[in-house]
């Protein structure tokens, strides 16, 4: 057998999306699996919707996915191989040219080459779904360039397959009608048929095609938010493959060792955000805390340095957020408090009072923060927690309301918000020294 060839061929008339992407990776898993080629093809042949910034952009997010390929070619730079191919078809009688009216204006007069057409029943062995038959008498002589120099989609894309050795065509069930004319075409040329693979789509909630409409956005705005590249190929791999065991937690490197075409399915697989979220997170806790630390600081759009108290954070970061987003949100709102002291409300020290008066309120803190001074310097939450939580438990708490006439106050006094960690995690993340003067600010307050 050939060496495995496949091709990477996406348009640049829009940015990268999850489908293309996913499009992307199984080629270079079936090509790196049989220790084959890639090829990276922008068919930029659209004239007025094809963008250098939008073949950037999916360049540089399949690097991010880490995803590569051996060659690279562009179709607007193979503009004379077409037309040479067009004119040997032309001159061999399997094609022709045709003046025509142009169908943007009647009364322009055009000439365009069509295929003739033996309008023939074809049939191809797909990968995924076996034999496929088509009839091409339906079709007539279709068209394959607007001139003798402007070669349409079906042509370039078959001279290109032909040019390129590729062996294997692993594209989106969509293309399935496509690929009885660019076999035709194959056989016009000369070309060896490579073999075909039909993935199944990508699908929405409700079941239709993903797409911008149903809330898909680009790999772009994935990493934006926040994800991992890791976490992204992980839930691709899985979006219509199955591994065939109980495996759920892939690295590229695994999935290359593991890919087949035998695993992929035929039916449409479902896009679950809440499901890619849940992947996310678990690669995020494989991260160790520096690296952890070190993506957080990556991911901030303005690339400022966090302060060093963020990345004692980093465990509960680990154990709540399930993107960089969310734990950028983390620390600019509840944990805002880790970057500045509060400003107090002397009303809200008070919430929990009741009938027992601020002098109770009063006294826990200080009770608090005598016992805070047999703490380590930077104890953790488990230590706080034993030194604190007996002054919660005592009677005289008991008899005024409980652990929250205690811990209320505490809690308020360290973060400033109504919403945060518990004080023993505050404790932990501030530090003993900055946990202390915030109680003894609160005292001061309760005591004006």
């Amino acid at each position: 057998m050939n060496r495995v060839v496949t091709r990477i061929p996406p348009s640049p008339t829009g940015r990268l999306h999850i489908g293309t992407a996913r499009t992307a990776l199984f080629n270079y898993l079936f090509a790196r699996h049989a220790g084959g080629k890639v090829i990276f093809r922008s068919e930029d042949t659209d004239r007025a919707r094809s963008k250098k910034e939008y073949e950037d952009e999916i360049i540089e997010g399949l690097h991010w996915l880490g995803i590569g390929w051996d060659e690279f070619a562009r179709q607007s730079e193979r503009t004379a191989r077409y037309t040479e191919l067009l004119e040997k078809v032309i001159a061999e009688g399997k094609a022709y040219v045709s003046k025509e009216l142009a169908k943007d204006d009647p009364e322009r007069e055009v000439e365009v080459v069509r295929l003739k057409n033996p309008g023939k029943e074809v049939v191809f062995e797909d990968l995924v779904r076996g034999p496929i038959n088509t009839h091409t008498g339906e079709l007539g002589d279709f068209v394959i360039a607007r001139s003798r120099t402007d070669a349409l989609y079906h042509f370039a894309v078959v001279v290109d397959d032909m040019d390129g050795g590729v062996t294997h065509i692993i594209r989106g069930e969509d293309h399935i009608p496509n690929t009885a004319r660019q076999i035709l075409i194959q056989e016009a040329l000369g070309a060896e048929r490579p073999q075909y693979a039909h993935l199944p789509l990508i699908l929405d909630e409700k079941r239709a095609k993903l797409s911008k409409r149903s809330g898909a956005t680009s790999v772009m705005d994935y990493r934006a938010e926040g994800f991992l590249p890791e976490a992204l190929v992980n839930y691709l791999a899985l979006l219509g493959w199955n591994p065939g065991d109980e495996r759920e937690d892939f690295s590229l490197t695994e999935l290359v060792g593991a890919f087949s075409v035998e695993g992929i399915q035929k039916s449409g697989a479902a896009w679950n955000r809440e499901k890619l979220l849940s992947v996310n997170q678990r690669w995020m806790r494989k991260l160790s805390d520096d690296q952890f630390f070190a993506a957080l600081e990556a991911s901030r759009p303005d690339a400022t340095e966090l302060a060093s108290v963020a990345r004692r954070a980093v465990p509960l970061l680990k154990e709540r957020a399930r993107t960089f987003g969310e734990a950028r949100a983390l620390l600019s709102g509840e944990l805002a408090c880790l970057f500045a002291a509060p400003e107090l409300s002397r009303e809200t020290l008070r919430a929990k009072e009741g009938e027992r008066g601020t002098a109770f309120t009063k006294a826990g803190l200080e009770a608090v923060l005598h016992a805070a001074e047999a703490l380590p310097e930077s104890p953790d939450a488990e230590t706080a927690k034993a030194a604190l939580m007996p002054l919660a438990d005592a009677e005289e708490a008991k008899e005024k309301g409980g652990r929250g006439a205690m811990l209320w106050p505490l809690r308020y006094a360290l973060s400033g918000q109504e919403r945060s960690p518990d004080p023993f995690t505050l404790f932990a993340l501030l530090g003993r020294e900055e946990s202390s003067a915030r109680v003894k600010k609160a005292i001061a307050i309760l005591g004006a």
